[in-house]
């Protein structure tokens, strides 16, 4: 073996181990987390402010995965790339974050997914924030994805929209009667229920929310993709004030 071929041997297991370990990829980003972080407050500083967020311990898994990508710092430089008025906006594709040209050209079939974790008292209430996932088609399980997540704006809804959301939504399925009432005043995303895992919700910056829900997108057929980046600049963990 000449001295090229020893470096590459040396050099391909380094890289390969790199590429399986960043965040985004086949494999959960490899960082530690401990019962302080599980402690700690989210800070979404966007392009349009800051979103406090506060994750919820009933739904584990996926509150360490957040933990370990916001520590791991995936989030920071990535888009809002899907926004729709009265109703969400979502972000963490890996595309969008421009100022890698690695992650730019990571496919979507790349990316590792987390066990679906539904809780009865989770819903999506306005300031919800929960994950995305594929289709049912190829989905069955309802999966989540591993690193897009949407935060609920939402609408008030009326007991006569509720009822039709129960038919044609959730198939007949019932809403809780505290829920009914949360999503008539507060409003939210009653057809989302028991289909997406809700894993947090918003403690403060639901203006900022409302800001980036209005912003001018695409529309449906282009995918709901806004006409202008919103950044997420920095997310980190910060120590949870008292109340």
């Amino acid at each position: 073996m000449n001295k090229i071929e020893k470096v590459f041997s040396l050099l391909i297991p380094m890289l390969l181990t790199i590429f399986f370990s960043l965040p985004g990829l086949a494999q959960q980003p490899q960082v530690k987390i401990n019962k302080k972080d599980r402690r700690k407050d989210i800070e979404m500083t966007t392009s349009e402010g800051v979103i406090m967020l506060r994750l919820s311990d009933s739904t584990p898994t996926h509150r360490d995965n957040f933990l370990k990508l916001v520590k791991s710092h995936y989030y920071d430089g990535v888009s809002f790339h899907r926004v729709i008025p009265q109703f969400m906006i979502q972000a963490g594709d890996p595309k969008t974050k421009r100022d890698s040209l690695f992650l730019k050209t990571v496919k979507k079939d790349s990316l590792y997914t987390v066990p679906a974790e539904f809780r009865p008292g989770l819903f999506h209430k306005r300031g919800t924030l929960a994950a995305a996932r594929a289709d049912d088609d190829v989905n069955p399980l309802k999966a989540s994805s591993g690193n897009q997540f949407y935060i609920v704006q939402g609408r008030v809804f009326t007991e006569t929209s509720l009822d039709s959301v129960e038919t044609y939504r959730l198939k007949g399925r019932k809403l809780p009667e505290a829920h009914r009432e949360i999503y008539k005043t507060l409003g939210g995303a009653p057809h989302l229920d028991q289909n997406y895992t809700v894993f947090g919700n918003v403690i403060s910056g639901m203006d900022v929310v409302d800001k980036i829900a209005q912003k001018p997108t695409t529309g449906r057929r282009g995918g709901d993709k806004p006409l202008q980046d919103i950044k997420i600049i920095e997310v980190r963990l910060v120590a949870r004030k008292r109340t």
